[in-house]
């Protein structure tokens, strides 16, 4: 202790006189009307230290309010960022309640127009490999679905129940290879039958002499007894004619998107 005071005998001293003087020009302050010699010198000494003890007290201050601000405004970010996805999960969420409600509401119109009774279903599973162009519904044989019914949508023609199980069943559509049905072309009903070529169809068997046009409405003919006449099968989009045959070439677009197929119609027969 006495080596520490030894050592740094001049700085304490200086800091017990300016400390004494402080006490004594606060005591006497209030007492005296006039400022005193020692009084200005102990002002004039102190005001310094005084002013750079405000600044620092003033900086660490702002520093600790700004700190607080910063901490709330982080607080307040996360808040809203847990609120943000909230409401968007449930805007999503509505948003897949309203095309759920648009595409079962086109479904009812359609149900409507075609005067059979009908079951609605929806599409749980599809195979959609080079060789077979097929997908599963949620209803089979226990609500009354058997092998041969056809299965439409809203837009048009999707095939043809194949495989019944008592909670499920699978529909060949129109685009596989195996899949034919008998159509005409709506304008001016040239027949033929419309064949899958698997992400689009063929209509074969078209005399070569008829009039058939790009963008023409393909529909079914009613013949075959799987699907009812009327219903939309595609659009012609290509037709050609070689020199010589019966028949020409002609290239359809499925009215049904396939890649976006969640809910059907299958169309039930009476038993004979």
């Amino acid at each position: 202790m006495l080596e520490l005071f030894r050592k740094y005998k001049i700085p304490l001293l200086a800091v017990c006189l300016i400390l004494t003087a402080l006490l004594l020009y606060s005591a006497n302050l209030r007492h005296r009307d006039k400022t005193t010699l020692v009084q200005k010198m102990v002002l004039q000494l102190t005001a310094p230290l005084q002013n750079s003890i405000d600044s620092v007290s003033d900086s660490v201050d702002g520093w600790w309010r700004h700190y607080l601000w910063l901490v709330n405004v982080k607080q307040e970010d996360e808040r809203l960022r847990v609120a943000n996805r909230r409401l968007q999960a449930e805007l999503d969420s509505l948003r897949e309640v309203r095309l759920t409600n648009d595409r079962l509401r086109r479904l009812l119109d359609f149900k409507k127009r075609v005067d059979i009774p009908a079951l609605p279903a929806r599409v749980i599973g599809e195979d959609a490999s080079s060789w077979f162009r097929t997908v599963v519904l949620d209803k089979g044989s226990r609500d009354g679905l058997r092998e041969g019914m056809p299965v439409v949508a809203a837009k048009g023609v999707v095939g043809r129940v194949v495989k019944v199980a008592p909670d499920a069943s699978r529909v060949l559509l129109i685009t596989d290879g195996s899949s034919a049905v008998a159509a005409l072309v709506q304008r001016n009903r040239t027949r033929g039958v419309c064949r899958g070529q698997g992400d689009s169809l063929s209509l074969q068997f078209a005399l070569r002499q008829k009039d058939v046009a790009v963008g023409d409405r393909v529909i079914t003919s009613g013949t075959g007894g799987i699907f009812p006449k009327g219903l939309v099968i595609g659009q012609v989009t290509e037709v050609s004619k070689e020199s010589f045959g019966l028949f020409q070439t002609i290239k359809l677009d499925p009215a049904v998107d396939f890649s976006r197929l969640e809910e059907v119609l299958v169309l039930l027969k009476e038993k004979p």
